[in-house]
């Protein structure tokens, strides 16, 4: 049974910094795609950043370009955000998810496999 379990999320001033972590079992992972989304307060689930298990390629959407960096450990099993130069606009639920689609590591659809979510709250 796949497992996904985030954590690091917490409260942080405007400008700071945060890593989230997300702990994956269950089964391998080569060739999928693992990516954090998030989901603020009446808005759509969106996509952050993901990141290709098999060679470690990133990719960002917008919230997060310049800020954000994600990361995975194969050995480990842990992917990771580091969250830098934090905005208010930022607070979310912060979620990791897993798919098998590498081609299509952006869209929400394709992730069969989620974690809780973790909070995130950024204070002006």
């Amino acid at each position: 049974q796949v497992q996904l379990v985030e954590s690091g999320g917490g409260l942080v001033q405007a400008g700071g910094s945060l890593r989230l972590s997300c702990a994956a079992s269950g089964r391998t992972f080569s060739g999928y795609a693992m990516g954090w989304f998030r989901q603020a307060p009446e808005k759509e689930r969106e996509f952050v950043a993901a990141i290709s298990w098999s060679d470690g390629s990133p990719y960002y959407g917008n919230p997060g370009k310049g800020r954000f960096t994600i990361a995975r450990d194969n050995a480990k099993n842990m992917m990771y955000l580091q969250m830098n130069r934090l905005k208010p606009e930022d607070t979310a639920v912060y979620y990791c998810a897993a798919g098998p689609h590498v081609d299509k590591i952006a869209t929400i659809e394709v992730y069969d496999y989620w974690g809780q979510g973790t909070q995130v709250t950024v204070s002006s």
